[in-house]
This record gives C-alpha cells, sequence and structure tokens, in this order.
C-alpha cells in the first residue's frame, strides 16, 4: 500500500512503526474471510482491510478520529485471526493499537461511553476493587431488567450483570507474594502471573499451575510489586496506564531474574500473554524500559508452552473424556501457539477434537462483550452452536475471558487447561466437573487420599 507521511510525520515512533505496517498491505482481502465482524455484518469497513484504509486516512491527514471510523474501530476485537490469514505478514495488532490510542488523544466520546469506559479502566484491573464490583453486581442482578432499558448504557450495565459471577471465591494463597518450592529434584524456577480480574474470577487456574509445576520439581515464585498486565487499558487506548502497569510488572520480574534468576515467566491466561509478549515492542522507546522489556517478553511463556517440552507424570485418570479444545484468539493467532496445549490433552488421556470455525472469535475479547454486547452475544451463540456439533463431554481452553463467555451460553463443563493437566498429574479434579456426571470418569479416576478432591469416592 503506497502512503503519503511525511517526513515530520515520520519523526513520531509510533506513526513511523505503523506507516511500515501500512506499506505491508497490498489489499489481497484475504483478511475479510475470517474476520468475525465482517462476517457478521457484511461491511467492508468492518473488515481489516477495511479498518485499515480508515486509520491510514485518519493518520496520513493527521486528522482527528470522526465518529464513524471510532464506530469502526471499536467493533474490532482484537482477534488478529486477519494476522494469522494474511499472505504479507501484516501486524495488524500494532496498527490497531496506535489507532485505538490516537482516538482516545483526538476524540471526546459521548458522556456514557466515557462513563462505562472509565468505569473498566478503574475497576477491572484492581483485584480488591473486582472483588467489591462483583459483589455489589450480586445485589443490581434483580434489578437487571430495570437497568437495560436505561438509554446508551442499559445494554452494557445488563452485560455485565450477566457475565458477573454468583459467588466470589476465596482469596488464594498463590496471590501472596512468596515462593511455593520444588518438590522432589529441583528442575527449574519460574515466576507466575496472578494479574487483574482472574485470581478474583478464578483462582483455581493459578493453584492448578503451581501444583502441578512443583510436583515437576519446579519452584514457582509470586513476585512482589506484581500486578495486570496492562491489556485491559491497552485495548482501550489508554496507552500511559497500560506501559505503568507493564513497568510494574517489569521491575518486579527482572528483580528476580537479577537474583535468583527465572527460567520462565509463566502466564495462564492468554491475554495477558500476548500483552507480555509485547512488552519489548510496547517500551521500545523508553530508554529506561527497553532493555528490560525485552528480556521479559524473551522469557514470557504460555503455561503449556513451558509445559510442552517437559516429560509430565501422568497418571491414569478421566480417559475416555471426549475434550472441545477451544483455542483463544490471543493463543493462536496473538502467540501461535497452536498444537502443544492440543498434545499434552492427549499424553494425558484425553480424546481431543478441535471445534469448527475454531479460528472465530467467542466474542471476549477483553471488555468487548461488554462494550459491543449485541455482536459478542451472536459471536457467543455461534462458538457454542459449534461445541455442540462435537459432541464433547466438556470444554478446554487457555484463556479466562473465553471460560466466562462461553461457559455463560454453553450447556457442559468448560475448564482451564492447566486444570485438566493437573488433575491427570495427581491434582483433585476440577472444581466446575466435580457436579458433572462425565461418564463416571471422576468417581473412578481420582487419585485417593487427594484432600482437595470433594467428590465421593
Amino acid at each position: 500500500m503506497q502512503t503519503t507521511f511525511t517526513a515530520e510525520q515520520l519523526q513520531n515512533p509510533a506513526t513511523e512503526a505503523s506507516e511500515k505496517i501500512l506499506r505491508s498491505c497490498v489489499h489481497c482481502g484475504f483478511c475479510t474471510a475470517t474476520c468475525p465482524t465482517y462476517l457478521l455484518l457484511g461491511d467492508e469497513l468492518d473488515s481489516p482491510r477495511g479498518r485499515i484504509y480508515q486509520i491510514k486516512d485518519m493518520l496520513e491527514g493527521s486528522k482527528p478520529a470522526t465518529t464513524p471510523v471510532v464506530k469502526h474501530i471499536d467493533r474490532c476485537l482484537s482477534c488478529l485471526s486477519c494476522m494469522t490469514t494474511c499472505p504479507s505478514g501484516v501486524h495488524y495488532m500494532h496498527l490497531v493499537d496506535h489507532a485505538r490510542a490516537y482516538i482516545e488523544q483526538t476524540y471526546r466520546r459521548p458522556f456514557h461511553d466515557r462513563l462505562v469506559r472509565a468505569m473498566l479502566a478503574m475497576i477491572l484491573p484492581y483485584p480488591r476493587r473486582f472483588r467489591a464490583a462483583i459483589t455489589a453486581a450480586q445485589i443490581g442482578r434483580p434489578l437487571k431488567y430495570v437497568l437495560a432499558g436505561l438509554p446508551h448504557v442499559g445494554d452494557r450495565l445488563a452485560a455485565m450483570l450477566d457475565l458477573a459471577p454468583a459467588h466470589v471465591p476465596l482469596r488464594s494463597a498463590t496471590q501472596k507474594p512468596g515462593v511455593f518450592p520444588a518438590m522432589g529434584e529441583k528442575r527449574g524456577r519460574v515466576a507466575i502471573l496472578s494479574g487483574c480480574a482472574q485470581p478474583v474470577l478464578r483462582p483455581d487456574f493459578n493453584e492448578a499451575a503451581v501444583r502441578l509445576l512443583t510436583r515437576h520439581g519446579v519452584d514457582v515464585v509470586q513476585a512482589r510489586g506484581e500486578g495486570c498486565c496492562g491489556a485491559l487499558v491497552h485495548h482501550l487506548g489508554h496507552e500511559r496506564d497500560s506501559h505503568e502497569f507493564a513497568r510494574r510488572n517489569i521491575d518486579a520480574w527482572i528483580a528476580e531474574m537479577d537474583g535468583e534468576g527465572l527460567d520462565a515467566i509463566i502466564i495462564t491466561a492468554s491475554g495477558c500473554g500476548t500483552t507480555i509478549k509485547d512488552y519489548g515492542f510496547m517500551l521500545r522507546e523508553d530508554p529506561a524500559y527497553a532493555d528490560k522489556a525485552r528480556r521479559v517478553s524473551a522469557i514470557a511463556r504460555d503455561i503449556t508452552e513451558f509445559l510442552w517440552p517437559m516429560k509430565l507424570d501422568f497418571s491414569p485418570r478421566a480417559r475416555d473424556l471426549v475434550v472441545a479444545y477451544h483455542s483463544a484468539c490471543s493463543m493462536q493467532h496473538g502467540q501461535k501457539i497452536t498444537e502443544e496445549p492440543k498434545a499434552l490433552l492427549k499424553q494425558a488421556g484425553f480424546a481431543v477434537k478441535d471445534i469448527p470455525e475454531g479460528h472465530i472469535c467467542c466474542g471476549s475479547a477483553g471488555t468487548y462483550n461488554i462494550l459491543q454486547p449485541e455482536i459478542a452475544k451472536q459471536l457467543r451463540a455461534r462458538k457454542v452452536a459449534n461445541i455442540r456439533r462435537v459432541k464433547a463431554d466438556l470444554i478446554a481452553t487457555g484463556n479466562i475471558g473465553c471460560i466466562t463467555q462461553i461457559g455463560d451460553g454453553a450447556d457442559i463443563p468448560i475448564v482451564h487447561t492447566i486444570e485438566l493437566l493437573d488433575w491427570a498429574t495427581g491434582g483433585p479434579a476440577p472444581k466446575s466437573l466435580r457436579s458433572a456426571d462425565l461418564k463416571g470418569a471422576l468417581g473412578n479416576n481420582c487419585v485417593s487420599g487427594c484432600s482437595e478432591c470433594e467428590i465421593a469416592r
């Protein structure tokens, strides 16, 4: 794609990076075939190619963002399926991230939109605030249909209430700074991301990861000062805030890397993993953090990515269970991790099936299912319908957002991949399976003496 940026415009590092991305696009349109919003809406402006043209026009002309452009950029899920499809290697993620930051700088949203976005940015990245908000949602749930009728914000408030869990889990020991020592011969030392929303909604995911890693000889560190990865506000266009979250985590992990050392930084939420692996790019112009950010990104690993080269000690259990594997967009498109989770599940004895249209987003996409609830609901319905075609006993995936989104519409249990791997290597059955009747697999295959498993044997 030919561009006409001036030399002065290209002095801006973000514009310079975006110009290179724009020039790599050849207008082929392959991206339209795998873009969820284009498949649903059929509007070229809601396709990656259409958004690229709008971003190019906006940036080249140094124009303030307009309402139509904002509408179409806001509808983008950042699922990155277009990047997997693109034969030219267009790095759409960095381009749309720049566009969102530019929109926040040049466009004044309507008051109701600013209010909802500010509320999400002030609550979701902070576990204590988020926990309090979920408690408030439980009180407000009976008023859902009244709130849904409010102009401009009603559908978003209703979506928040729908996604809020009925009960808030207790705080987990894995959220406290400290070291979980390896059992037996030590094979490595890693840090684990606690993050923001996941430890409030599902602390059992990191608990499963810690159990599995320590059983296999790996020290697990919860670094002091670590928190939200910055992804949630990054996708809202709040670049300054997202970079501050990144710097805080970098400081926490560099202290461990330069201290006793780390073999990896383990992430159990693939949406966070995609962002942390991009810290090096995000902070490339920061003289104090550029090198440290690159070092952190270089050792960031999804939990399945880290486990794949290890020889896990699988015990016979949960055989004959059919698992529909949902590959989160941030996993398959953002991090290009496609085979490792499925291979590990197969080694554990599960029958793993791919979901039709597995490359199409479920509609979670960070805060998308709150900000764009109608499109998100359509994508969830499409995903759930495809899952039903597999006729599986349960669903496995590696991202908290997908678990919340799909679980709200699916009629079979959904679990984190690490929960199944932990179970298959000596841990308790996943909590969400304990009340399910899965061919008697739970009762027959649980390890005797596991104090954490509440299933009657």
